[in-house]
């Protein structure tokens, strides 16, 4: 039994938390929880899940420096530790607020504005014993839910980041970022986590295929398109010239990091860790989680056989990822068989969607667009074939939803940028790296000249 719902997140489903935690406490054929207890480990899940996703940060910053060339290694890694801290505190200012507080259909409200803790945990910390009843009603503490959901705001820009790598500026980038994380990333998941249109629609992603992944690939799509492609990249014959990255032993612990971290991205989006039935499912979506990105490895690793001639690690790595991409939206109801496929079918597409984007000249870096846009999209259609609650065509239209509203307001941002600020450097910039241009320093400053005596 699944006692929280998969579509909702966030200050919405905390009734139905609360109700569904009485449920599960009073039905005969289970071990009463005490109220207290329950509450300990549901928000206990928050955070332990929360500080998994929060490595993924890490998963994100490796994988990004080891796919792009040692001269732009250092602006990788500082875009990711801006992005993290930024989408942090957008999503603490206004973020959470628009994304589930008082949802009006397509928005929530500013009205709670810098979100913090409820009034009854605050005098519970002061000593008032009275209160004790009322924050357990809540089923979890509130601030380790809003930890919970800032982590996957910070995974979306991190999507961000790897495609636009090499050619954009810092400042420019980290204010899209704060516009992605503090507004159009929360208007979107208002509509389904937080209890808005497409969640009354029935729309069911469970922990974020399209509502992350989708998203993120969607912005950085059109931010690829409004930078445009590094310098040298395409010839004028339409040759693709390869710009291959530096540190592949580094690309493939991000990979790792971030296949770690993914499970505590579907684990925590149980919602719930209260009770024996929340734990059976929490180990069901361990196990498919893991099995769909093993799947992405093998196939990817198969298909660069046969098409190639040899196996691509590059390759190895995104079918990773898009096997974990494809499952998240619904990495429960899957029997281990089926999750195989989904993950299975996430690493085929990367394979195939990677040279086509190369074909149509548009230059991700680090293939984020195929991992995140084209397998987010493929887990999501695939959820009515294990969760008998979804339908094809309700997931046809979150999935347009949200990819028209965020791939236009994104393309509208990345242009104002680049008519304003300016979002690309110089082409000596570019040329000599982006590690000295925009920071004045080197990831490997001793890379390539020998030793040298101090």
């Amino acid at each position: 039994m699944r006692i929280t719902t998969s579509i909702l997140k966030g200050a919405a489903p905390k009734l139905a938390l609360a109700g569904a935690f009485i449920v599960a406490t009073t039905a005969p054929a289970m071990a009463e929880v005490p109220g207290e207890s329950a509450f300990i480990f549901n928000t206990l899940s928050f955070l332990m899940h929360g500080f998994l996703v929060m490595w993924m940060a890490a998963g994100f910053a490796m994988l990004e420096a080891g796919l792009v060339r040692s001269k732009n290694t250092a602006m990788q890694c500082i875009k990711n530790i801006g992005l993290y801290s930024t989408a942090g505190i957008m999503f603490y200012v206004c973020g959470y607020s628009l994304m589930y507080t008082d949802v009006s259909g397509f928005i929530g409200s500013l009205g709670g504005i810098f979100y913090g803790s409820s009034e009854a945990e605050l005098a519970l910390l002061d000593g008032d014993e009275a209160q004790l009843g009322a924050v357990l009603d809540n089923g979890y503490s509130v601030l380790s839910d809003w930890f919970f959901q800032m982590v996957f705001v910070a995974a979306t820009a991190s999507i961000v980041s790897g495609a636009v790598a090499e050619r954009v500026k810092l400042w420019p980038f980290m204010i899209f970022v704060a516009i992605l994380t503090g507004f159009l990333y929360p208007i979107t998941g208002s509509w389904t986590w937080g209890g808005g249109w497409l969640a009354e629609m029935g729309f069911s992603d469970f922990a974020g295929s399209t509502i992350v992944h989708s998203v993120g690939g969607w912005a950085a799509l059109a931010g690829c398109l409004v930078i445009g492609a590094r310098k040298g990249k395409y010839g004028p014959d339409g040759k693709v010239n390869p710009l291959p990255g530096a540190n592949l032993p580094l690309a493939t612990l991000g990979t790792f990091i971030l296949w770690l971290g993914w499970f505590g991205f579907n684990g925590g989006s149980q919602l719930a860790m209260g009770s024996a039935a929340d734990v059976v499912s929490i180990g069901m979506i361990y196990v498919n989680t893991n099995l769909a990105a093993a799947a992405g490895v093998v196939v990817a690793m198969i298909l660069t056989q046969i098409i190639y001639k040899k196996v691509d690690l590059t390759f190895a790595l995104n079918g990773a990822l898009g096997g974990l991409v494809a499952i998240t939206a619904e990495p429960l109801a899957p029997s281990p068989g089926l999750a195989v496929i989904i993950g299975g079918i996430g690493g085929a597409l990367v394979v195939f969607a990677v040279p086509l984007f190369d074909k149509l000249k548009i230059d991700d870096v680090v293939g984020a667009i195929s991992v995140h846009l084209i397998a987010g999209i493929w887990g999501t259609l695939a959820v009515p074939l294990s969760n008998s609650g979804a339908d094809f065509v309700t997931q046809i239209i979150g999935i347009v939803a949200m990819g028209a509203f965020t791939f236009v307001a994104s393309f509208i941002v990345w242009t104002i940028l680049k008519a304003t600020i300016g979002v690309r450097p110089s082409e000596e910039e570019e040329t000599d790296g982006l590690d000295k241009g925009e920071l004045g320093l080197e990831a490997y400053p001793e890379f390539g000249r020998g030793s040298q005596t101090l």
